[in-house]
């Protein structure tokens, strides 16, 4: 049982993240780490929110959860709903479109992620000035570096144009397939610039993968530790973003369970609930919540992928696993190299679907034998996304369950603080360089905290440290 009597340093909200979170840092009498905690402090409600509504509407529904990857749940509730309208398999015009879509998601998210939100922790140190360790900073220094950025998440974007109908909360997937194809004018627009978001995204690999192993040293133990890891897998056992079976392996390497139909994800995966967080705790039910948690993402894809079928990230695949010798890799920052890799994988899969002429046909839609149950997964960006609905014989739905990305990796988050404070935190001086290594730690996940939970309102930033008998020693105000 923890001491009542602890100083306490609180950082809230999180920055650079998507959503509202914050990190809670609790400390005995001789500054030793006693505990550190992510709470997610928004409530999500959307869950009870589409309960009622028609099904056709949910895949247009959910995706308000989030402005940063709605594409995501856009699609994970459209083939939901696929399922519900009695339909396993899409027309291949119908599939690739989506599948452009998804790309057009994953490469404009990791390209935002990593130039808008992490790059500044890279190039200025963690430890610099927060008036220029932003944006705005590395558009003033690294201008070349900044417009690669914004273009590349420019590109996604208007691929997302193209098929969903609009960058943001878009229609283009329906129950049973999609609402338009791609037109010549449009497929040779995208053509014409392919070739140059194929250099800049191998170009960013490149970054993020110096950056690694320049800081290997430190970064082996900076929030890193063992852990399982959960993705996806194509039945050959490639990489896929879009769909495919359920694969877990541990730390090693060794599988916990491999080409597991998703249908039957309760069977192997269950939900905790704490009470200090909104956010639920996700976990292999084998296993069990002490040591079944799991991560999810770029990093726990590559590592539980055989291969990735493109060549160039194929090639990049390989040479970060040789560092860890073909076992996973547990470094948390590593996730920056990985999320690169899927960045260059996301722009070649677009250029070769562009290059398919199924992108021209008409048939979009197929409809089968009415179900009451849809379920469906999905690779976010962040990771793998579950959606799982029930609906009555008025076609409304009645029962709703979203695991997304963030919450599948709350644990892990949560473990990544807990870290990086014991090995950090230390003294009663409050520096911000300090508290921003807890924040990198976090930003590494790419969390996107609105989508694991939902509110409305307003958080400064704000830091306070209490001695162990709660009398306030110094406080900071950010903004």
């Amino acid at each position: 049982m923890l001491n009542t009597n602890l100083k306490r340093v609180i950082i809230e909200p999180v920055t650079r993240v998507e959503g509202h979170g914050k990190v809670s840092i609790l400390l005995d009498e001789n500054n030793k780490v006693q505990q550190a905690r992510l709470h997610i402090v928004e409530f999500r409600g959307f869950e009870r929110f589409i309960q009622g509504r028609p099904y056709w509407e949910v895949p247009v529904l959910v995706q308000r959860l989030c402005g940063i990857c709605p594409v995501s749940h856009h699609l994970a509730a459209a083939k939901a709903m696929d399922k519900i309208v009695g339909v396993d398999k899409l027309t291949p015009t119908a599939e690739k479109i989506r599948r452009l879509m998804h790309y057009g998601q994953t490469l404009q998210s990791h390209a935002l992620h990593f130039f808008h939100l992490c790059s500044p922790d890279l190039l200025f140190g963690f430890d610099a000035d927060p008036a220029i360790r932003n944006i705005i900073g590395v558009a003033k220094k690294f201008p070349d570096l900044a417009v690669q950025g914004v273009m590349l998440r420019k590109y996604g974007q208007e691929v997302i144009k193209a098929t969903a109908g609009k960058k943001i909360h878009g229609t283009g997937a329906i129950p049973g397939g999609v609402n338009k194809n791609i037109s010549i004018k449009e497929r040779d627009e995208f053509l014409k610039d392919i070739d140059q978001m194929m250099k800049w995204s191998i170009s960013s690999v490149k970054i993020a993968k110096d950056y690694t192993l320049e800081h290997l040293k430190d970064l082996g133990s900076f929030g890193s530790f063992d852990s399982n890891h959960l993705s996806l897998i194509r039945e050959d056992g490639a990489m896929d973003l879009y769909d495919g079976n359920l694969r877990a392996i541990d730390y090693q390497g060794n599988k916990i369970f491999d080409q597991v139909d998703y249908q039957e994800y309760v069977k192997y995966i269950q939900e905790e609930v704490k009470d200090w967080s909104y956010m639920k705790f996700p976990f292999i039910r084998s296993i069990g919540p002490e040591k079944g948690w799991y991560r999810v993402g770029p990093l726990a894809r590559v590592n539980t992928c055989d291969f990735i079928d493109t060549p160039e990230a194929e090639k990049e695949r390989k040479e970060f696993m040789a560092l860890t010798k073909g076992k996973p890799n547990n470094i948390t920052l590593a996730y920056h190299w990985t999320r690169m890799i899927e960045l260059l994988h996301s722009t070649e899969k677009i250029k070769e679907l562009l290059n398919d002429p199924d992108l021209q046909k008409d048939d979009l839609v197929l409809k089968g034998k009415r179900r009451e149950e849809g379920i469906a997964l999905i690779e976010a960006p962040r990771g793998t996304l579950f959606h799982h609905y029930k609906v009555d014989k008025n076609d409304q739905v009645v029962m709703a369950n979203l695991i997304v990305s963030t919450t599948n990796n709350n644990e892990s988050m949560n473990r990544a603080v807990q870290k990086v404070a014991e090995e950090y935190l230390s003294g009663v001086e409050l520096t911000e360089g300090l508290l921003n290594r807890v924040e990198v730690a976090i930003r590494a996940y790419d969390p996107c905290l609105s989508c694991a939970t939902h509110a409305m309102g307003q958080m400064p930033l704000q830091v306070s440290l209490f001695d162990h008998q709660g009398n306030l020693i110094a406080k900071k105000t950010k903004g």
